[in-house]
């Protein structure tokens, strides 16, 4: 392993331990998405796995996370079902990997953990046979969709063109009366050319229990499509139509978390504030990663050399690699020190700190955008609280 994963803050505390377990049970996609931080970046191992996992590995993952949830005495660990594009494994394979887990957890726990399983899918392949699978088993759905059509088909393509209609088929069937109890949200990324109330309006159309709208994965060596605060920008509009509402339509949990650590809490999604990274990854190989996420910055930058078969989770909890990202506020960037966010941003996304001399110990490539983000946030919130007489923002 590089010891680029490591950065100059060598920690020793004790680690939060994992509770999200990303599971890749594919490795390949059917689309071909501009944006894609698996596909079109840095880190190009996916070629060498195998496209889709193996019984014996889900069998071994299965194990490593009862065995985990045994040990830390979990109440709930979360599994979501990912790729590539999770469709892809077919109906047996996805109905084996959440019966193994959950049987293993139960038998492991004595059913004093819950298993709670999702799956994100981008929708192309969403059909009634698969509803009725996830609606047996329990497996909530989160779909990614961009907005608007022709947003969304500039960015996430088949091999003969656009991928929008064939989302809007699956979104149909999923939000239909039997099977919208099992939809999780939208996911959305920010697209620059779109106008941003349009999108946020495409998107509630389909009446999501939530959206989540990210930004493009970048670093300071691979800088974003637009220039410092043109994300900002974007967001503003959407906040604005969001937080004036006099009932909020639907959860978008960027805004929500950010308002969670202007008023001094916790944040639950990493990007935001400084809450130990809880989340560990699964390959189909069965290696024990990092968020893959980090592929935005060299190839292997995930990589923990660790797998499933001969490795416990918490083998990636003592990791270097992992502690540094469990440091709380200690872990801030020390170039964020001065600024009036440093508390309540963290620093931004941990791979969009990525810089040219090989570390994460920089303020985040979206810095000018979040300032202005929160700053927008922090004097609505300040403006609604004065009018409730509410407490303090920080």
């Amino acid at each position: 392993m590089s010891d680029r994963n490591i950065d100059r803050k060598r920690p020793e505390l004790g680690a939060t331990p994992f509770r999200q377990f990303i599971l890749k049970v594919h490795s390949r996609c059917n689309l071909s998405c501009r944006y894609c931080y698996v596909y079109t970046m840095a880190d190009q191992r996916w070629r060498h796995r195998p496209p889709v996992i193996s019984r014996e590995a889900v069998d071994a993952t299965a194990a490593r996370i009862a065995e985990h949830a045994r040990a830390h005495a979990l109440d709930h660990v979360a599994v979501i079902l990912h790729g590539g594009e999770p469709l892809l494994a077919g109906r047996a394979r996805l109905r084996y990997a959440v019966e193994s887990v959950r049987a293993a957890v139960r038998d492991a726990t004595g059913g004093a953990t819950s298993t709670r399983f999702s799956l994100q899918t981008n929708g192309t392949l969403l059909t009634r046979e698969f509803l009725e699978l996830f609606d047996d088993l329990g497996v909530r759905i989160g779909v990614s969709l961009d907005g608007g059509a022709a947003a969304h088909d500039r960015a996430r393509r088949t091999a003969h063109g656009g991928s929008h209609a064939r989302v809007l088929r699956g979104l149909a069937a999923l939000t239909g009366p039997s099977f919208r109890h099992l939809f999780g949200g939208l996911l959305c990324v920010i697209d620059l050319e779109q106008d941003p109330v349009a999108a946020y309006e495409a998107l509630l159309a389909h009446a999501p229990p939530g959206i989540d709208l990210l930004f493009p994965h970048a670093t300071w060596v691979d800088a974003p499509a637009g220039p410092p605060g043109a994300y900002a920008r974007w967001l503003v509009p959407v906040f604005d139509r969001w937080f004036g509402a006099d009932v909020r339509p639907v959860r978008i949990r960027l805004f929500e978390e950010m308002i969670n650590v202007l008023l001094g809490g916790a944040s639950a999604v990493e990007g935001v504030g400084t809450t130990p990274a809880g989340i560990i990854v699964v390959q189909t190989d069965g290696h024990i990663e990092q968020s893959d996420t980090l592929g935005v910055a060299y190839e292997a930058a995930a990589d923990l050399g660790l797998d499933v078969f001969h490795d416990e989770f918490d083998a990636a909890l003592r990791h270097p690699a992992t502690l540094v990202r469990q440091l709380g506020a200690a872990g801030v960037p020390g170039e964020c020190a001065p600024c009036r966010w440093a508390q309540v941003c963290g620093g931004g996304l941990y791979p969009h700190r990525y810089g040219a001399d090989g570390g994460f110990d920089h303020r985040s490539v979206y810095c000018a955008d979040l300032d202005a983000l929160y700053g927008h946030i922090r004097s609505a919130l300040v403006g609604r609280l004065s009018e409730l007489g509410g407490a303090p923002v920080h």
